[in-house]
């Protein structure tokens, strides 16, 4: 399974910068991943008809990071490319909703789409080495 995470905007804030290339290197040890800075226009011509789209958003379900990894594990045995998609401050469209297969809320929290990047890229670094029985997750 490849996993493509899709990002409205560019990662401005500095920090987040690192956080992001730090988690995103360190992925590439466990599956195909990849992400992209896009215009929120751009979000439907880049998914395609067989993949899994999965919209990061308040409304979506709330998993702890052990289920999270569950959840990861069940796409990667059902899924060729699971496209995650950040949106921007407000939002998506009605399209890329209408579009999305699932939606994950990170928190119930609201934390800005630029954070989330950090945030969300480290989530998916952690059920990683979860799936692997590897010590970076403590229970």
């Amino acid at each position: 399974m490849k996993i493509l995470l899709l990002m409205v905007d560019k990662t401005e804030n500095g920090i987040c910068k690192v956080g992001l290339e730090d988690y995103s290197s360190r992925l590439k040890h466990y599956l195909p991943f990849e992400y992209k800075e896009i215009k929120d226009e751009q979000i439907m011509k880049i998914i395609q008809p067989q993949d899994t789209v999965v919209l990061l958003d308040e409304r979506g379900a709330e998993r702890r990071s052990i289920e999270f990894a569950s959840w990861l594990q069940q796409k990667m045995n059902t899924a060729k490319r699971v496209v995650f998609v950040i949106g921007g401050p407000f939002g998506f469209s009605k399209e890329v909703y209408d579009r999305a297969n699932e939606m994950v809320s990170l928190s119930k929290m609201t934390f800005s789409h630029q954070m989330v990047r950090v945030i969300f890229t480290e989530q998916l670094y952690r059920a990683c080495t979860i799936l692997k029985g590897e010590k970076y997750h403590h229970e």
